[in-house]
């Protein structure tokens, strides 16, 4: 049991506090039902549940279930319900009013809750209920500090007569969880762009497929890419993973440039984004970098793939 991964949750203070008023807002005490959906240690089921909540249904497939029967018994929460399963193997679940789910990663599909949701919004979910999250928008901004791309250029210095290149080239074809900040950014960040938005009041689409683009009006070198997520918990809550939000437990992504791009006065600089998600394959990204001159006229690009780089 990862209980280390659950303790990190629980310090998270902005995300409880995020997901508690969101839940909240859509209780209606001795009224309201909720499926906590990849519920871990139970913490956002047993929060409906204290907010009046008249039932509470938990699904866990992992062992932390056990640990969460445990807690629900000592926290004396006689109106929840454990079941020890994956939501998409239940048969004919209990419709409840408000379905919630926090299976979100640094990339937020990465555990695969966009099928997830798609199947509870279909089967769990009362018509007229509400989802927590409502939605999740994708961020991407240039990154223009080289402290990053050097790190894992680190390849080029190994000396002894020695060639790694190959070996760069793979650590260039990766993503890397970081915190970033302003400074670290174009614009100070100002500048992202949203590339993707899922709402789960819908099915969607487990692939993702977006782009970016900006025009330079001074020379920069550009070293990659820094993604990050916003998430819409109920209205006029929103949770940020993004580097001018207040911190959470969850950072930004770097996907590396295979080397910096000069970009020059007036020039404008464009990214394609593309990630599939299964629970059979896991996650993958690729993305491809586009530089234009002020008259449209492609310069230079390059194109990285995750699957080039991973080593399992």
């Amino acid at each position: 049991m990862r209980i280390e991964y659950h303790r990190t949750l629980l310090a998270d203070r902005v995300r409880n506090a995020a997901f508690h008023a969101a839940l909240r807002q859509r209780i209606v005490p001795g009224t309201t039902t909720v499926a906590d959906i990849g519920a871990g240690t139970g913490f956002l089921g047993f929060l409906a549940a204290k907010l009046g909540a008249r039932r509470v249904d938990l699904y866990e497939a992992a062992e932390v279930a056990l640990l969460a029967r445990k807690l629900m018994t000592r926290n004396r929460l006689a109106n929840c319900r454990i079941a020890q399963v994956h939501s998409t193997e239940v048969v004919d679940p209990d419709a409840v009013d408000v379905v919630v789910c926090e299976t979100l990663g640094n990339y937020p599909f990465e555990e695969n809750i966009i099928a997830t949701l798609n199947d509870a919004r279909a089967r769990f979910l009362k018509g007229g209920g509400a989802m927590i999250p409502q939605g999740v928008r994708q961020f991407v901004c240039p990154v223009t500090a080289a402290r990053l791309y050097n790190e894992l250029a680190a390849w080029d210095a190994i000396g002894f007569g020695l060639d790694f290149a190959a070996a760069k080239t793979m650590s260039l074809n990766n993503i890397y969880v970081r915190s970033l900040g302003p400074q670290d950014l174009f614009a100070g960040g100002e500048e992202a762009k949203a590339w993707d938005e899922v709402r789960f009041d819908r099915r969607n689409r487990t692939t993702r497929a977006g782009g970016a683009d900006w025009r330079f009006r001074e020379p920069e070198l550009v070293y990659g890419l820094a993604l990050w997520w916003s998430a819409e918990l109920a209205p006029g809550i929103t949770l940020s993973t993004g580097p001018l939000s207040p911190q959470t437990h969850w950072e930004q992504l770097y996907l590396p440039a295979l080397a910096p791009i000069k970009v020059g006065r007036g020039q404008r600089l464009a990214c394609r984004l593309r990630s599939t998600t299964s629970s059979e394959r896991g996650t993958n990204v690729t993305w491809r970098l586009v530089l234009s001159d002020a008259a449209g006229r492609e310069i230079a690009q390059q194109a990285l793939d995750l699957e080039k780089g991973f080593l399992p």
